[in-house]
């Protein structure tokens, strides 16, 4: 029997061999052991907290949120006796000479005062709220000592406007990619569920924000890649890449905080959490932020970067070409993100931005505010840790994606058949 030969390229990676396979997923699962130990050691006591004056009523208890609706709105003399109070007849008018004031008719909808009325008094401005007739709102219903009940505006009713828009997003990913889609957004419910459940009762309990910080985000990368992409080495390089940028990450935010004496105190919630919730580090929580808010650019760039070395190594070539042409294009998408995640952080900054260009201030006191000092060393920080993930999670990829090599084969055309002599 006569055959006849030819070339032609195999169709994929050629088989791992078993020692790199072996240290990353041996590394992986170390890694996950050593998560669900500090899992374990740093979860919350579930121990009672006083609720913070701001959030409490007169008896010290959560205050009572209600809901309503606008009825009228219109300007009026400011001083209404009937301002905040529980009203069944109609508002009594102030007393003329005391300024003009945005009068807003309100029905209670909910809890002990439901058919009631109440009116709000709020001051004209383009930054006030602006209510119209049937505007769904939501009000505190506060009780003072004597046992007189007052309102007052707390904020819109929102929720059918975000659950369409929640739907409208989900039906979007979903239909866009398919399964993963859905597995995606089961990881960002997975990730919600650790920051609510362990991270901030954790920090709520004083325990030092930097392990937690890490537990919670290695967590979350274990949960939300693996179910977005699927259980592989493909995926596995991807999250060995993003856990060791998110340890480098962690190191450099504390350098930054401790270097430029970031204290945290600058923002008002922070002031409030000092001032009502005193074993919490302010410090320390600015430290958690810097670390959680790096996931997301992370994982997206070292995902890619993964991709690209596998899809690379189906076409062949040697490992330094398959690395080289790999960070070719890392290094396209860290000068897109680099400048996205700068623009998205002085996006959150405008309004102080504002308030400092009107305060006659030069531009370097501006910079060394720490206001604004901390979302520059936000950016420093997530800019390095994404550049040095590139080349970190190329190499670990570019181990493990063995390139396709060329195979004998027949040497006819790859239609030809054997043929017997």
């Amino acid at each position: 029997m006569a055959h006849s030969h030819s070339h032609s390229l195999s169709s994929g990676p050629s088989p791992l061999d078993p020692l790199p396979a072996k240290i990353v997923v041996g590394l992986l699962v170390a890694i996950g052991v050593a998560v669900i130990a500090g899992a374990v050691l740093l979860w919350p006591s579930r121990q009672h907290v006083d609720i913070p004056m701001p959030f409490q009523n007169a008896s010290g208890a959560s205050a009572s949120i209600q809901k309503g609706h606008v009825v009228s709105s219109g300007l009026g003399d400011c001083g209404s006796p009937s301002a905040s109070q529980v009203l069944t007849t109609a508002p009594q008018p102030a007393v003329p000479g005391a300024g003009r004031c945005i009068e807003t008719l309100v029905a209670i909808d909910s809890g002990p005062n439901a058919g009631a009325k109440t009116l709000l008094e709020s001051s004209p401005g383009p930054s006030q709220p602006h209510f119209a007739a049937g505007d769904r709102i939501r009000v505190v219903r506060q009780v003072d000592d004597q046992g007189t009940t007052n309102y007052a505006f707390y904020d819109f009713e929102r929720g059918w406007a975000l659950v369409a828009l929640a739907v409208a997003f989900s039906v979007v990913i979903v239909a866009v990619a398919r399964w993963r889609g859905l597995l995606a957004l089961v990881g960002i419910v997975v990730a919600f569920l650790v920051l609510v459940v362990f991270l901030l009762p954790a920090l709520r309990d004083g325990a030092p924000a930097v392990p937690v910080a890490l537990v919670a985000s290695a967590a979350i990368l274990y949960a939300v890649i693996y179910l977005a992409h699927g259980v592989n080495l493909r995926t596995s390089a991807a999250l060995l890449g993003t856990l060791t940028s998110l340890l480098l990450a962690a190191g450099l935010s504390w350098a930054a905080v401790n270097l430029a004496h970031l204290t945290g105190l600058s923002d008002d919630q922070s002031s409030q959490v000092s001032a009502y919730l005193g074993n919490v580090s302010i410090s320390g929580l600015l430290l958690a932020g810097f670390i959680i808010g790096s996931l997301g650019v992370l994982n997206d760039v070292t995902v890619t970067q993964a991709s690209t070395v596998f899809e690379l190594a189906h076409l062949g070539g040697s490992r330094r070409a398959i690395f080289l042409g790999a960070i070719r294009v890392g290094r396209d998408h860290i000068a897109s993100t680099v400048y996205t995640l700068v623009l998205a952080y002085a996006g959150s900054s405008l309004p102080l931005l504002l308030l400092f260009s009107v305060a006659n201030r030069s531009l370097g006191d501006v910079l060394i505010s720490e206001s604004v000092a901390i979302e520059l060393a936000r950016s420093a920080v997530g800019g390095i840790a994404l550049a040095l993930s590139v080349p970190l999670t190329t190499a670990i990829a570019a181990v493990l994606a063995r390139p396709a090599e060329i195979s004998s084969a027949p040497t006819t055309p790859a239609n030809s058949r054997h043929t017997r002599t």
